[in-house]
């Protein structure tokens, strides 16, 4: 369990962490977090607070510089919080970006090993691993192929399954599917609804993309903008499989898309 906390008397450098046991059905918590970056400006997030209870896959949606990404960089720990305390109950949860980030010059096995062996695996312990990720992401065959031999599709899944090597409990992701064609990326909600709930992974998802929020959260998060902070949240209480197409996805997401309009006149973005 790892737990990141802060307090500050003024918009300086973050002091070291405190450690403090997280509640044990909380994969994440963040408890009243502010970031500021720049003496003198404006935080990009203020007295956030956000529980991500274990096995859940919560989807955080907002306007462009609303701090969704930043606040999903922090729970990961590659930064500290300006003030406030969170605890993540994986030692290392993993992380995916929009970009795959693979590397060019190894095959889909061989991208996937360099998570394994950071965690100190074999040789052939490394191979054999590698294999069933792929598996996993149904990409089974694909192992040996070099990164320019794989479409955008499979690329993600050979980071899906990079980030699975890590065999972390908590799996943040960045918009990993924005850059993907619409068919593509229905496929991959597809495959990762499934890993998720095979895997009983713990999610936070960020997206712009409204629809797919509704496609994919148990509870869907909006984050207001200067400084972030939560502002509504929706419980998706429609049955998987859901498709895009859903009745229940559309309606979730056409209320979702208006209170987001309502909150980026408020701020006149």
């Amino acid at each position: 369990m790892s737990t990141r906390s802060a307090t500050v008397e003024a918009p300086v450098q973050p002091r070291e962490p405190r450690h403090v046991p997280a509640a044990p059905s909380a994969a994440v918590r963040v408890e009243g977090v502010s970031q500021i970056f720049e003496r003198g400006r404006p935080p990009v997030l203020e007295g956030m607070d956000l529980t991500v209870a274990a096995g859940e896959f919560v989807c955080l949606v907002g306007a462009s510089g609303c701090g969704k990404s930043t606040l999903l960089h922090l729970i990961a720990g590659l930064t500290q919080p300006t003030s406030g305390r969170i605890s993540v109950s994986a030692e290392r949860p993993a992380l995916m970006f929009q970009e795959p980030a693979l590397l060019p010059w190894l095959t889909a096995s061989g991208n996937v090993e360099l998570a394994l062996r950071a965690r100190g695996l074999g040789r052939a312990e490394r191979r054999a691993e590698a294999e069933r990720l792929l598996r996993v992401v149904n990409l089974e065959g694909h192992g040996g192929k070099r990164v320019h031999e794989l479409s955008g599709g499979m690329r993600q899944r050979v980071a899906l399954a990079r980030a699975l090597a890590q065999d972390s409990s908590v799996l943040l992701m960045d918009e990993p599917f924005a850059a993907l064609d619409a068919i593509t990326r229905d496929v991959l909600h597809e495959e990762l609804t499934r890993v998720w709930a095979e895997q009983g992974l713990s999610v936070v998802f960020v997206t712009h993309n409204v629809r797919e929020a509704a496609r994919l959260g148990q509870r869907v998060v909006l984050l207001g903008s200067r400084p972030g902070r939560v502002v509504r949240e929706w419980q998706a209480d429609i049955p998987q499989p859901r498709t895009i197409e859903s009745p229940g996805v559309g309606a979730l997401a056409t209320d979702i898309t208006r209170e987001l309009h309502r909150e980026i006149s408020r701020h006149g973005q």
